[in-house]
């Protein structure tokens, strides 16, 4: 990923705390976006000062469409999109209220939607590209008080595929991770520790992710990568 330019969303959540060091360290020209200082000054304190000052963060709302796409204009060239964005909730259907189902959907599917298809018009322009978008093993392992969640999570999974269909005859792939449980300090503190060392570690789905978005992966397009950990 030597000089790529990156953009990467979410990158100073949980998750983020593994892909970010390791996109820095493969070379990347990187830009993060976040939501709360307290979530930069976080990874601050996680990474060498060094790799730190190298990214450029762009204080964002993904569900703002003007805001994603003047923030990718003004990037320029796009290489590579990585979008971390999304969270887990929990409840019955039965009684789940309307409110909360869409904003599962605003922040799992919506947000992918809108990073993808501005960051995928710039690939088209460009000639090449990598996308990779984080689904989850409930988008093809549904599981009881999960249906918007894992409803949401199908959503990104299938919108990579079609995607990756569109762009066949180009230098340009779409892939998914399906993650389980991620061993993030908030998936702690909700669910124990129990299990935790059995949950995929973040610097672990991060190698699969830096990998889906290098050039050694060209030959991948529309897979939905399995990374279970042992659960």
């Amino acid at each position: 990923m030597n000089g790529k330019k990156v953009l990467l969303t979410g990158g100073t959540g949980g998750l983020g705390a593994g892909v970010t060091p390791l996109v820095v360290s493969r070379g990347a020209d990187l830009t993060v976006t976040y939501r709360h200082q307290e979530e930069v000054d976080r990874l601050k304190q996680q990474m060498a000062a060094d790799d730190f000052s190298k990214i450029q963060f762009a204080n964002l709302d993904l569900l703002n469409e003007s805001a994603v796409q003047q923030l990718i204009e003004d990037i320029g060239r796009i290489d590579v999109l990585i979008h971390l964005v999304g969270g887990f909730a929990m409840g019955a259907t039965a009684e789940y209220s309307y409110e909360n189902w869409k904003k599962d959907f605003d922040l799992n599917l919506h947000t992918t939607f809108l990073a993808c298809k501005y960051s995928l018009a710039k690939m088209l322009k460009q000639g090449y590209g990598r996308i990779v978008t984080v689904g989850s093993r409930g988008a093809i392992e549904p599981g009881a008080k999960l249906a918007a969640y894992c409803a949401s999570k199908a959503a990104v999974v299938a919108l990579t595929k079609s995607i990756a269909a569109e762009t066949q005859g180009t230098n340009i792939t779409a892939n998914s991770v399906l993650p389980s449980v991620i061993d993030t300090p908030a998936n702690r503190e909700a669910m124990g520790t129990e299990q935790a060392q059995q949950w995929v570690k973040p610097e672990s789905l991060a190698e699969v992710i830096c990998f889906l978005a290098s050039d050694a992966a060209k030959d991948l397009r529309g897979a939905a990568v399995p990374v279970y950990g042992d659960v």
